[in-house]
């Protein structure tokens, strides 16, 4: 058997189109066509690996599935593929900041569907296969095998990505990265949009681990280049 994926989507022609060529890929698409039946499959074992989440569903938005399932400690980590025929930048930026960890327009190609949900299922797979590790800079620890994020010992909220995203950086504590940098360390969105979807995941990243968000003194922008971890004491604030 594939590894399981959930899609919910009520457009049962496109489900079931996709069911098929994921199937032929390896995965075992199972569907739901609106909320209230995907909320029931996640309370069924076994769990599925990910999920491909529309926006627009007949009992309400997907945005609101994505709320629950990042709120609740079992599916956290859930990779989320978020769909929507609704291709505004706007809608884009909302879903990730509810907890998407990738964002696909409608109309798309199915291959580029199935490369973007094998990238969310590799990372996935990573984390549980990691041996437990604690990252500590400063006041703020990631602990790897609990996919936690912890500042002065208190534990704050981040999505999967966002958590792989902040463990790219402080992996590199004290070096400036690009976003190429960061877009390659992360290995498996497609080119649209990154610039934009970086800049929107440390946005949220800013407001769950610095004490003034507006003034950050942890994950600091260079301008015209990139992103950087400070260490404590370095001084690397004077980059900005």
């Amino acid at each position: 058997m594939g590894t399981p994926i959930l899609l919910v989507d009520d457009d049962l022609r496109l489900a079931g189109m996709l069911a098929d060529y994921l199937g032929a890929a390896g995965l075992t698409v199972e569907t739901a066509p609106s909320l209230t039946a995907a909320r029931l499959r996640l309370r069924t074992p076994p769990p599925p690996q990910a999920m491909i989440l529309d926006l627009m569903l007949p009992d309400g938005d997907g945005l609101d599935l994505c709320r629950e399932l990042r709120a609740n400690d079992a599916t956290r980590a859930l990779p989320i593929l978020m769909l929507s025929a609704r291709g505004e930048p706007a809608d884009r930026v909302v879903g990730l900041e509810l907890g998407a960890d990738d964002y696909l327009p409608k109309p798309f190609e199915a291959r580029e569907l199935l490369a973007r949900l094998r990238a969310l299922l590799r990372r996935s797979q990573r984390d549980a296969g990691a041996a437990p590790q604690v990252l500590r800079i400063g006041a703020l620890e990631l602990d790897l095998g609990a996919h936690q994020v912890r500042v002065h010992g208190q534990p704050r909220e981040l999505t999967a990505h966002q958590f792989q995203l902040l463990v790219v950086l402080a992996r590199h504590a004290g070096r400036v990265l690009t976003r190429e940098q960061i877009m390659d360390a992360l290995k498996g969105h497609a080119p649209e949009a990154f610039d934009r979807s970086i800049d929107v995941h440390i946005s949220r990243i800013r407001a769950a681990i610095e004490d003034d968000p507006r003034h950050p003194r942890r994950i600091l922008t260079v301008r015209g280049t990139g992103y950087l971890l400070a260490r404590p004491g370095s001084g690397a604030e004077a980059l900005a």
